[in-house]
């Protein structure tokens, strides 16, 4: 299974990173690897995560949680988008 992101995730990834390492460069390092981590193991188990129930299609897109951050993805028959990132209190739109 191949795994690509979409731009706005990797903004998102971007932006998160930038927050944190403002305050705790150490912790922002620690939570892109956490965050790489989580997504790496879609290779090899797609439908990990929750349904996106309010999603055209929910079986598809799937909301996967790595501790406090959320990733949304969308999965193909080979091929899964990483679609948005982001931290489970966020706002988002």
């Amino acid at each position: 299974m191949k795994i690509s992101y979409a731009p706005e995730s990797v903004t998102d990834l971007i932006r998160l990173r930038a927050f944190i390492e403002t305050k705790n460069p150490g912790a922002a390092q620690k939570i892109a690897l956490s965050l790489h981590q989580g997504i790496f193991q879609l290779k090899i188990f797609p439908y990990l995560g929750i349904e996106v129930e309010l999603a055209p299609n929910p079986e598809m897109i799937r909301d996967l949680i790595i501790g406090n951050y959320i990733a949304r993805y969308l999965i193909y028959s080979k091929h899964i988008v990483i679609l948005r990132v982001w931290h489970h209190k966020e706002e988002r739109s």
